[in-house]
């Protein structure tokens, strides 16, 4: 016979799990939502919004493991959603079987969603320690409760962001402060950078549930719930009164540039007609016109740069020379048989000899294969290697008085080496330079994230953005984050502007991430402190 007991923990049992698969599901739709707040969205309030229902349901988990597997499933929403089109650059252009093609993805997302697990975790455990028990009376926190459990979930979202962007190599891609390109949030770009933004966000969605979930208990509630909504707006509104500043002045006379695009499908890029294509197509492009400096993308000229034909080689000169403009080309650079550089090289009436920028940040399994992965990257029919480092301290080229300094596709991703970069020359750089091959990955949402990538590096350095790219977006991006000019994608054109240079440097330039990560260390540290002195 059965035990009413067993009965009714059956039944209990049976609630638990419906609740628990409800709010994994729900935590895994308000991740597909917060990709949505990325480009070529401008929704940025939508992260705020999916953020605070995280926040809300992780507050709802009854244990630290509970709220991590929340914060995971948030995480797979996020990025499955987000860097999808990482199987396209696999599968159709690498030809790896599909199945392996969606394996990868999924796997490299599982991976990615242990950052938001770790911190929901370890709110979660903030949480349960610094609220005051139901059975307390009244069961509300103190308005200095109240900000500091939102203000360390901001600061745990933005340590694990870091952490996401430094780990094996780094992987920072819709990086949460990326979101805010449009928003008011981005005036604290030239203070703390992307993962300051990130962590800012994060702590407003926090204020605001915390708000929420306060207003209506009693007199004190609605003290408390005053409060955090009133440091909710506050964050926002001083960003937006940053957003006017300008950080940097303009240095010498504007100067006038010539962005390529070529258009050269990647199915046939590095096949003999595809590379002949690119040599004529960007030679014609290249001497059409002249102009201050001329860009093409990533690797035009799909071979190494000893192999580059002499007639290509001498019609460049040949422009450069009776022209006084400075060309910026992208090929591949060696310094031995087996020693290869990915690299951008610049000749102009300025360079006393070849300009050459290697390329410092590589993609993994792109430009260099971690140990053991061979066999991976060799199931892709795709010409990867393993490619040497440039540094960090590479000199920028000059142009009629104005230094642009050059970044090759990815490393665009990585604004705290960017700032190094501008901060270690002896002549810090004034135009900022991105030269990118994304036809890898088709027309999908990736060229529209990367283009907000760009903009918020001119939004951290207050410099112009010059993009010149295979299939899109070639654009120019203003200090301010704006985008001037763009060129339709998947088209071949040239894009013309006129491009003022900017001198001085910003808080987030000269200071990296180190005042950012402090500021969060210092605050986690300061609320696990309290919760142990409560516990």
């Amino acid at each position: 016979m059965t035990e009413p007991t067993q009965v009714l923990g059956a039944a209990s049992g049976a609630v638990r799990s419906r609740e628990t698969a409800g709010r994994l599901a729900l935590a895994a739709i308000l991740g597909v939502a917060h990709t949505q707040a990325f480009a070529p969205h401008t929704w940025w309030w939508l992260q705020l919004l999916s953020l605070a229902g995280l926040c809300a349901l992780l507050a709802r988990a009854p244990r630290p493991r509970d709220a991590a597997a929340t914060g995971y499933a948030f995480g797979l929403g996020w990025f499955l959603s987000g860097i999808w089109w990482l199987y396209i650059s696999m599968h159709v252009y690498g030809e790896m079987p599909a199945w392996m093609a969606s394996l990868a993805v999924l796997l490299f997302a599982l991976y990615l969603s242990l950052y938001p697990a770790l911190a929901a975790a370890a709110w979660h455990w903030l949480g349960t320690r610094l609220r005051p028990p139901a059975r307390a009376a009244p069961a509300v926190p103190t308005a200095a409760a109240a900000l500091l459990l939102p203000l360390a979930f901001g600061a745990l979202w933005g340590l694990s962001e870091w952490l996401r962007g430094v780990v094996f190599t780094g992987f920072p891609w819709l990086s949460g402060g990326y979101a805010h390109t449009d928003g008011p949030l981005a005036g604290y770009a030239p203070l703390v950078g992307v993962y300051g933004i990130g962590a800012l966000s994060a702590a407003c969605a926090a204020l605001l549930t915390a708000a929420a979930g306060t207003l209506g208990a009693g007199r004190d509630g609605r003290r408390t719930g005053l409060v955090a909504l009133a440091s909710a707006l506050a964050l926002p509104l001083a960003g937006a009164a940053l957003v006017p500043l300008a950080w940097t002045q303009p240095a010498g006379q504007p100067i006038r540039v010539r962005l390529l695009q070529g258009n050269v499908p990647q199915d046939m890029k590095f096949e003999p007609v595809g590379v002949q294509r690119s040599l004529e197509l960007y030679r014609d492009l290249i001497t059409a016109a002249p102009t201050d400096l001329v860009v093409t993308p990533e690797t035009a000229f799909p071979l190494i740069l000893q192999d580059l034909p002499v007639d290509i080689a001498i019609a460049i000169r040949d422009y450069v020379q009776h022209s006084g403009s400075t060309v910026l080309f992208g090929a591949a650079g060696a310094d031995s048989p087996t020693d290869f550089t990915n690299s951008v090289f610049g000749l102009g009436p300025e360079t006393a000899q070849l300009y050459r920028y290697n390329k410092h940040h590589l993609v993994p399994f792109g430009e260099f294969i971690p140990f053991g992965f061979h066999w991976f990257v060799n199931m892709m029919k795709m010409p990867l290697g393993d490619f040497r480092r440039g540094g960090l301290d590479q000199p920028a080229l000059p142009v009629h008085g104005i230094h642009v300094a050059p970044n090759i596709c990815y490393e665009d991703l990585f604004g705290e080496e960017i700032a190094q970069t501008l901060r270690d020359q002896a002549v810090p750089a004034n135009v900022l330079a991105n030269v990118t091959n994304l036809a890898w990955f088709g027309d999908t949402i990736a060229l529209d994230q990367h283009l907000q990538i760009s903009r918020m590096r001119a939004l951290e350095t207050r410099r112009p953005m010059l993009r010149a790219t295979n299939t899109g977006m070639t654009a120019v991006v203003l200090p301010d984050g704006t985008v001037a000019q763009r060129l339709p994608t998947f088209t071949v054109g040239t894009l013309v502007a006129t491009v003022q240079g900017m001198q001085g440097l910003t808080p987030y330039v000269r200071w990296g991430n180190a005042p950012l990560l402090t500021a969060c260390l210092a605050l986690a540290l300061l609320a696990f402190w309290r919760a142990r002195r409560r516990a």
